[in-house]
């Protein structure tokens, strides 16, 4: 081998630059661990609240210790910013895809137009999208080009405003005002991207990541580490809308007599039939006595049947009311019902009904409703606009958290025309955020000048450090709902490392004793290549800031099973060497250069896979990419070289005898003889009968399709004792109708639950809604004392309760499911070229894809037929097409190995009417199994023991495996000889 020297060199830097790189990761891990120590031996599980304090006290310590050096060159929070990324699925936190509403930002554009024709073509694109992959503005502009007649674009109604004044004028054609609107639309989305980013950075997670994705206005948010899931989600779906209104007191006669005589046709909507005794004919004008008396009699109030006032309780605070938690979706259902609102009196009609905001830890059931001074145009009296400066304090006085903030000239004067009207009016003014209002105090000794303000109200520390966040950081150009999210709790997180580490030392361990078995000594040399590679596949993971996740994880445990094909191909030519009567040197050389074709075939194909699966995965099924890509490329290093090294060093030295094999493997599979053209009608029969089955199963069966590709959310649930899952089944359609799913998800401890229920609704609140719901249901197999807190994800070692959630919306379901479907037949198309250019005959490309054809039936067919009884995930997800296209990758990688083969000696001897090819695969077939049989061994060493998320994922890739080996042999070879038997006959080969 030429340039040992550099080669060497080169390895010697790449294991010192990644054991440096690494170094990063187990000094942070240590000081950590320190910290939990720490922590749990100074409070005690008997202490209330424990968890949370332990938290804290970890955290206090790790600030402590962040700036000190440690072994001269770094620091626990520099180690912090340079160690291993872990996922969500090894730490835990919350991942979320936002979609910014470009609706939003085109009616902004236009000044919230009421243009008809605008307004027309916005609804057409609603509806257009809903069955496009085309952006939303491109749908808008399809749908006004189709119904604008004489109207443009730049009118001075739509886009020829006074805010865009100065890039386009009425004059302009539709043509030349289409390419401003997508640079606008381009800048907001921007913008909304920093905002975002402003706000997580103050978030105070470590190695958070946030990137758009493409045009489409979407935008990925990947927060691991985060314990408090509603803090994050709040914070990354709060539009930091500001407004200030002026609030109708509750003396107010008209919101009274509309308070009335709403209950009235309430009644009659209702309960049309029944005739209702009138009790309120001498009721008095104020809603303070009115609801006096409804929280005196409020039996007697129920007995009338009273649809609304028997839902109000007597407020103060400038609210008009309070209304129970639970009741607030169904008041506020009332409130915006056309029929209600006709019934507002004229001084009144534009009135703004707004719910009180709640502290996230309060534990009050009840909320204050609010009646907001409003006009036609729904204007706030101030927006937060004007806002410069923000910051959470705390007040001197009471000692509770605040937010104070400043204002720029113009909102100092405008703030103290406002203060001035309330104080003339002796009402309130509303600080709203995001539609809610956070407090309405009153102004009790004339305008406020200055433009200071603050935010006070039953709030925690946290929340006001967030409020003045996101007020900080600006509001978003436009809302930003949350189409996709998957939450982990940080104890499962701990359980998926612990499986994932377990698989990988057992896996480790049994390909680290076979090639040792299989081989003697040179086993050993591929032993420590294959432990080098390792270090380098986390070193480069490192480097790179790459993200691992438990598919991460298997793509390593399995690039460990593959890169021993690799060694496994040379120490096979050379044993072949060897017997041809070659000296160990030159039989050395020449294995290692006849086998370096095949290798390099077979890795290119699998690599070819994982791009696209890189491509078009995200999250971890990209991780699950991004680690067999590099593992394919140290695979190959350490396989080529580093084996080689040791070899020519251990044989180099005289008197030293390396045996490629062991007294119980030598001479095994060797002068085989089978004839497997001859046998190919039978395995076309046995193959023609289970690809009938699998397409006869997928058709009447079919396959369960998981949330990625249908929408909904589904959430891991884990209780003390086993459980029923039919039994909570039936219970859960009762609450949220049919479609709702409930199986055993691993241990009969822990369930899954898949619904679809309100699916197309966004906002954190149907996600709460959702939980209390699950929460109510089944809290009677939860531990006594059981809280809604505790139920949640969040808590660190919490053992029961919704330990993982996750929520896709339909839109970017389907848009999963086209990636998928894509990425299969992308995979399919890129590899028939390969092999196409590799082999140069379109009979060998034939084989091939329809010997990976084969494989992906029967082991689509198998889910279908095994989904219902197998005792683990058998859903089509994400995943599950990650282990497709793996297996195509693997399917391919024993292919190309046999036919570099065939084509090799056929080369040399002819075609023989296939007596050679017969010789070509019986002289693989050493190499065939052994690699099948290390790699499905390692494989059920990340079933068994890899953690219940990877069963399905693994399931899928042991059956590809199994089904890839077969049609290798007896699929792929013998359709390309069929192929090309006419040729062969004719003598034309």
């Amino acid at each position: 081998m030429q340039n040992k020297g550099l080669i060497k060199l080169f390895a010697l830097l790449f294991g010192l630059v990644s054991i440096y790189q690494l170094s990063f990761t187990f000094i942070s891990g240590k000081i950590e661990n320190d910290a939990e120590k720490f922590a749990v031996n100074q409070i005690s599980e008997a202490e209330e609240d424990y968890v949370t304090k332990r938290e804290a006290l970890e955290t206090s310590y790790l600030d402590s210790v962040g700036g000190n050096p440690i072994l001269g060159y770094t620091s626990y929070e520099d180690a912090k910013k340079w160690e291993l990324n872990k996922g969500l699925d090894l730490k835990g936190g919350i991942n979320v895809t936002l979609q910014i509403s470009v609706k939003d930002i085109l009616k902004g554009l236009a000044d919230n137009t009421k243009n008809p024709i605008f307004n027309k073509a916005l609804a057409d694109a609603d509806e257009a999208s809903k069955n496009s992959d085309d952006t939303y503005l491109e749908l808008f502009f399809d749908a006004f080009d189709d119904i604008k007649g004489n109207t443009k674009l730049g009118s001075p109604d739509i886009f020829a405003n006074k805010t865009l004044s100065d890039v386009i004028n009425f004059q302009m054609s539709d043509d030349q005002v289409k390419p401003i609107i997508r640079t606008k639309i381009d800048e907001s989305i921007e913008s909304a991207f920093e905002v975002l980013r402003e706000r997580i950075d103050g978030f105070g997670v470590t190695q958070p990541n946030i990137q758009r994705e493409g045009n489409s206005g979407r935008i990925l948010v990947e927060l691991p580490g985060a314990r408090d899931i509603g803090r994050a989600q709040e914070l990354l779906s709060s539009t930091a809308q500001l407004e200030f209104w002026e609030t109708y007191p509750q003396t107010s006669p008209s919101i009274s007599q509309f308070i009335f005589s709403a209950n009235e046709r309430l009644r009659d909507i209702l309960e049309p039939k029944e005739e209702v005794k009138d009790t309120l004919a001498s009721a008095e004008s104020e809603i303070d006595s009115l609801l006096s008396d409804v929280a005196k009699d409020s039996l007697d109030l129920a007995s009338e049947s009273n649809p609304l006032l028997s839902k109000l309780l007597p407020a103060g605070n400038n609210a008009i009311a309070q209304v129970a938690v639970n009741d607030t979706a169904e008041v506020g259902s009332y409130l915006r019902m056309p029929e209600i609102r006709r019934l507002l009196p004229t001084d009144v009609q534009f009135v703004k009904f707004a719910w009180e905001r709640l502290s996230r830890d309060s534990d009050s059931e009840l909320v204050g409703l609010f009646a907001l001074k409003s006009n036609r145009d729904k204007i706030p009296a101030m927006s937060g606009d004007v806002i410069i400066d923000a910051a959470s304090e705390i007040d001197p006085y009471t000692n509770d958290p605040k937010v104070t903030m400043v204002m720029n000239t113009r909102g100092a004067k405008e703030w103290e025309e406002v203060t001035g009207e309330v104080f003339k009016n002796q009402t309130g003014i509303a600080v709203v955020l995001d539609d809610k209002v956070y407090t309405a105090p009153g102004v009790s000794r004339g305008p406020i000048s200055g433009g200071r303000s603050e935010i006070t109200g039953d709030f925690t520390l946290v929340e006001t450090k967030d409020i003045a966040n996101v007020l900080r950081a600006g509001k978003l150009p436009a809302s930003a709902e949350i189409i996709q999210s998957e939450v982990v709790g940080p104890s499962l997180g701990q359980e998926a490392i612990d499986s994932g580490f377990m698989s990988f030392i057992i896996a480790m361990a049994f390909v680290l004793v076979w090639m040792i078995f299989y081989y003697g000594k040179a086993g050993i040399f591929a032993d420590i290549a294959l432990v080098f590679n390792i270090l380098l596949i986390f070193g480069v993971l490192t480097s790179l800031g790459a993200v691992l996740t438990l598919p991460g994880i298997a793509g390593i445990v399995l690039t460990i099973g593959m890169s021993v094909d690799a060694n496994v191909l040379i120490f096979e030519r050379i044993k072949e060497e060897l017997d041809r009567g070659k000296g160990k040197a030159q039989a050395v050389a020449d294995g290692f250069s006849n086998a370096l074709s095949s290798i390099l075939d077979a890795n290119i194909t699998t690599g070819l896979t994982a791009i696209i699966l890189f491509i078009f995965g995200s999250g971890p099924i990209k991780g699950f990419a991004t680690t067999l890509l590099i593992g394919i490329v140290t695979s190959l290093f350490t396989a080529i070289f580093i084996t080689r090294l040791l070899v020519d060093w251990y044989i180099s030295k005289k008197g030293r005898d390396l045996q490629f094999s062991t007294s119980m493997t030598k001479g095994l599979f060797k002068n085989m003889n089978i004839n497997f053209l001859g046998k190919r009608k039978i395995a076309y029969i046995i193959s023609f009968i289970l690809i009938g089955v699998s397409i006869f199963s997928l058709f009447t069966l079919k396959l369960q399709q998981g949330v990625d590709f249908v929408g909904g959310r589904s959430y891991q649930i884990r209780f003390e004792q086993p459980v029923n899952a039919s039994e909570i089944a039936s219970e859960l359609n009762a609450v949220f109708g049919s479609g709702t799913n409930v199986k055993t998800f691993g241990e009969s401890n822990q369930i899954k639950v898949t619904t679809p229920y309100k699916v197309d609704v966004e906002g954190i609140e149907v996600d709460t809604e959702i939980q209390n719901k699950l929460y109510e249901s089944l809290q009677k197999y939860l531990p006594d004392g059981t809280s809604f807190n505790d139920f949640t994800v969040g808590a660190s070692e919490k053992s029961i309760g919704i330990l993982q959630s996750v929520k896709v919306g339909p839109t970017i379901a389907d848009d999963i499911k086209k990636n998928a479907f894509w990425a299969i037949i992308g995979s399919l198309a890129v590899v028939f070229l390969y092999i196409l250019l590799r082999f140069r005959r379109w009979q060998f490309s034939l084989g091939a894809v329809t010997a990976v054809f084969h494989d992906v039936l029967i082991v689509l067919g198998i889910f279908s037929l095994t989904g219902a009884i197998m005792p683990f995930n058998m859903e089509i997800d994400q995943a599950f097409i990650a282990a497709i296209l793996t297996v195509i990758g693997y399917s391919l990688n024993d292919t190309v190995v046999v036919f570099d083969r065939i084509r090799e000696v056929v080369g040399l001897k002819g075609w023989k009417n296939g007596d050679h090819i017969n010789e070509a695969l019986n002289s693989t077939l050493s190499r065939t199994l052994n690699t099948s049989l290390t790699t499905l061994i390692v494989l059920l060493a990340i079933f068994i023991f890899g953690g219940e998320s990877l069963r399905g994922f693994m399931f899928a890739m042991i059956v590809g495996v199994i089904v890839g080996t077969y049609s290798s042999v007896f699929i792929a070879t013998p359709i390309m000889f069929d192929a090309l038997k006419k040729k062969i006959s004719s003598g034309k080969e």
